[in-house]
């Protein structure tokens, strides 16, 4: 997960991502702001090392909405176009910056908030935060979150451990196709 070809592909699948993209970014910036009025979301993040870096997204729920885990956030906190974003996982691309700047990969852990004690703790004893932390991983296109963090922590360890090249590209692929639907939301 740290190598230098992971790192070189992630580097060119963002660059590429983020050029092509570019008039999705902008509809969706556009959209965005008769939506919420304020189409980014910038938060705060646990990355490799425990270092703590600006994770950007697109804002798919109201203003108003409580900085926690999506798992304790409300379903009525999630606007409309929030919520094609997150079913269609339009709301990841702008994190293509975050990998062009290298402090995330298109596959790795996803990026906890810092107040996620419990997850943090399991995933440091684990080992897992010495690797980037990703886009999509093994736990999400199998659908486990936040919600459940030894376990997130356990599958996520696995991946660290067990990757590979093909894992990569697999679950790339697997992510595109549409497997894992995303952090849970309460009801």
């Amino acid at each position: 997960m740290n190598s230098p070809l992971i790192r070189l592909i992630d580097f060119f699948s963002a660059l590429f991502g983020l050029i092509v993209g570019a008039p999705i970014l902008i509809v969706v910036c556009v959209l965005g702001l008769f939506d919420t009025g304020s189409p980014i979301f910038i938060q705060e993040r646990v990355g490799k090392n425990k270092k703590l870096f600006k994770l950007i997204k697109f804002r798919t729920m109201s203003l108003s909405t409580e900085s926690v885990g999506t798992h304790l956030v409300n379903s009525s906190s999630i606007t409309k176009l929030g919520s094609f974003l997150r079913k269609t996982k339009l709301d990841e691309l702008p994190q293509l910056i975050n990998v062009l700047k290298g402090e995330m990969s298109l596959v790795g852990p996803r990026p906890c908030l810092f107040s996620q004690d419990e997850l943090i703790f399991a995933r440091d004893v684990l080992g897992v935060f010495n690797v980037r932390p990703g886009i999509t991983g093994l736990a999400q296109v199998n659908e486990i979150d936040m919600s459940t963090p030894d376990l997130l922590a356990r599958v996520d360890s696995e991946m660290v451990a067990g990757f590979s090249i093909g894992m990569y590209f697999s679950l790339i692929f697997k992510t595109i196709s549409g497997s894992g639907s995303g952090d849970r939301i309460k009801n």
